[in-house]
């Protein structure tokens, strides 16, 4: 899932929200106009979820947890798009290319081959057909699991795509109509909806996939044999992350790039160094170029830039961003608002304006993470169910963009403090001095804290280097918890590890 997308504007909560008989008495109309929050909801109450994604699934077992009769509508398979065509095929490809990145050092570090028959030197390779049966085969694993998981949990789960009536009953309920795979048609009596459909991938008028040559990150898994050659349209997480992958594997691959860099959202000294990665490893990165067109020729694809040049190649991955999946299933009429990107409007506890109707993931914009999704979902069970709850905290969410080596990073920015928005900080550290980075013949990555000026309290970080999903850990609990550079300093570390240089960085934002 890997789009970042522009958050679409949270919804204030109702300025009065009434609850117990007070909400139930509240004539239909009223409800769909002020969008009532959830009132804390009995145990036994009814719950359909549309979408199984992270969203759906974690809001199912919240539910399920807290005594709801829980109903989960889902089309495409348990895990939804998350699952089986973006987060676990895609990062499991990424896993599989790794093997081959981290091979770079092999000579320094006193690794060789033996050769092999007819003076085969034994390089290692990439097999495209095993390597995308493997990745299929995982999230297809995946999807069972978490289905026997929520099975054994006691929730319902139907296969199809549901819908929401507009009608509001007396008593707050409403209908779901659900189209099964089989093509029944179903009632489902619910007291309280969530959507989390996700997101597609956006496709240019200009560019259309055909699932062979040209392509969008759901069709990637589709190749059996590495690309001759391999256009990615798209420099942002997705286009990045595939485009370091098959470079990876194997594959000439040229990068078309609209801005000045790679990875434009993110910091810039992570994205310069990526960028100077992917050329080091000879991939063609074409910055300030943007792709007119994408045509089908013999034996491969024509991408047209709008200066006028045309790059041939084998094949072309279009990935700029994705759509999100909210039409056709009754948004508008339920009285849920949406945005024009077709994103649905939340407030910070997953609430839309419909009345206990709630939405989570990629559906709603507010920021496209597996991780992100599913606290969504979870939050939405919690403030519907009547549970303890603490609205979601964007300052606290890391991320991570899966190139080679990772960028993680979590809370406030450089150009948030560079720009006087914030009074922060700055420190910025070579992993290269880094003993165990020495160990592993790592070259390439840095670690950066960001702390307030006046308190010491970490406020953000960015971890550039192999496994830096792994360790932004202890810098996302230092922000979370509010701990400050001192007290992150003061813990010890192992002797030599790479978080070594976390506490290192922690030290040189030490003030007397």
């Amino acid at each position: 899932m890997p789009q970042v997308s522009t958050s679409s504007t949270p919804v204030p909560p109702p300025a009065v929200e009434q609850t117990g008989a007070a909400a139930a008495g509240q004539s239909p109309e009223h409800r769909r106009e002020h969008g009532a929050g959830a009132s804390p909801v009995r145990e036994g109450s009814r719950v359909v979820i549309i979408g199984g994604g992270p969203g759906g699934y974690e809001a199912a077992l919240v539910a399920q947890q807290l005594g709801a009769h829980v109903h989960v509508v889902e089309r495409q398979g348990m895990g939804g798009s998350a699952v089986l065509t973006d987060v676990v095929p895609s990062k499991t490809l990424i896993a599989t290319a790794e093997w081959l990145t981290v091979t770079e050092q092999a000579g320094e570090l006193g690794i060789g081959a033996d050769g092999g028959p007819d003076g085969d030197p034994g390089t290692l390779r990439a097999d495209m057909d095993t390597v995308d049966r493997r990745v299929v085969r995982l999230a297809a694993k995946q999807s069972k699991d978490i289905r026997t998981r929520l099975e054994r949990e006691g929730v319902t789960i139907i296969s199809g795509t549901g819908r929401i009536d507009a009608e509001i009953s007396a008593q707050g309920s409403r209908r779901i109509f659900v189209t099964t795979t089989a093509g029944e048609e179903l009632e489902l009596e619910t007291d309280i909806v969530l959507v989390a459909t996700g997101a597609t991938p956006r496709v240019l008028p200009s560019a259309q996939p055909d699932g062979e040559r040209i392509l969008t990150w759901a069709q990637m898994y589709n190749l059996t044999e590495i690309p001759e050659h391999l256009v990615v349209v798209g420099s942002g997480v997705t286009g990045a992350e595939f485009a370091g992958a098959y470079n990876a594997l194997g594959a000439p691959v040229t990068l078309v790039s609209s801005r000045d860099r790679v990875l434009p959202g993110e910091d810039e000294h992570a994205a310069e160094l990526i960028e100077a990665v992917f050329r080091r490893r000879g991939m063609t990165v074409l910055s300030r170029s943007r792709a007119a067109a994408v045509r089908r020729v013999d034996h491969g694809v024509e991408v047209e830039l709008t200066d006028g040049r045309v790059v041939t190649a084998s094949h072309c991955l279009v990935a700029v961003g994705g759509v999100p999946a909210t039409d056709g299933i009754g948004l508008t009429e339920a009285g849920v608002e949406v945005s024009d990107s077709g994103h649905i409007k939340v407030d910070r506890v997953s609430r839309t304006r419909a009345f206990r109707v709630y939405a989570a993931g990629d559906c709603t914009g507010v920021l496209p993470l597996a991780s992100v999704a599913a606290m969504q979902g979870r939050i939405a069970m919690w403030h519907a169910l009547g549970d303890a709850v603490s609205p979601l905290d964007l300052d606290t969410v890391a991320a991570n963009i899966f190139t080679a080596p990772e960028i993680a990073t979590i809370g406030v920015t450089q150009k948030q403090i560079e720009s006087g928005e914030i009074d922060g900080a700055i420190t910025r550290l070579p992993i290269t001095r880094n003993p165990r980075a020495k160990m592993l013949g790592i070259k390439e990555g840095f670690v950066k804290l960001f702390s307030d000026r006046s308190t010491g309290t970490v406020i953000g970080g960015v971890v550039v280097a192999p496994r830096a999903s792994e360790l932004i850990y202890p810098i996302t609990i230092a922000v979370t918890q509010r701990l400050t550079v001192d007290q992150l300093a003061n813990v010890f570390t192992i002797y030599p590890s790479l978080t070594g240089s976390i506490a290192e960085a922690a030290r040189t934002l030490h003030r007397a």
